[in-house]
């Protein structure tokens, strides 16, 4: 498989590796975000409640 990011193109040879490689780290609990994350001034969170933990004051979850 292939990804494109940042106008370059990562080669992996399964999903799993992507995401090891990929994958941005909640800067509150860091683990690897996958799926919905919440970035806030190039900060990634796993949501809006860890984002709120590192006083990250107006960010909402939508459901």
């Amino acid at each position: 498989m292939s990804v494109s990011s940042k106008r370059r193109v990562h080669v992996f040879d399964c999903f799993s590796c992507a995401i090891h490689r990929m994958a941005p780290i909640c800067e509150h609990c860091r683990v690897q975000i996958i799926g919905q994350g919440v970035e806030v001034e190039g900060h990634w969170y796993c949501g809006a409640h860890d984002a709120r933990a590192e006083g990250r004051a107006g960010i909402v979850d939508k459901v």
